[in-house]
């Protein structure tokens, strides 16, 4: 399992896009669980460590 540690206000790309047509999100909440907010409409989810490392393609910051 690779540690990729992300910190707050950090922009992430994912992978797959949103519905909303984005990609990148910016990293809210860091924990157990990362709290995310897209960029292009302001959605947040909240999302477990294990399964963020695999839908991050890049990171921005």
């Amino acid at each position: 399992m690779s540690a990729n540690i992300y910190k707050e206000n950090d922009i992430l790309v994912f992978k797959k896009n949103h519905p909303c047509g984005g990609n990148s999100w910016k990293v809210l909440r860091v924990g157990v669980d990362y709290k995310l907010e897209c960029t292009t409409c302001k959605r947040i989810i909240i999302v477990p460590r294990f399964d963020l490392n695999k839908m991050v393609k890049k990171t921005k910051e």
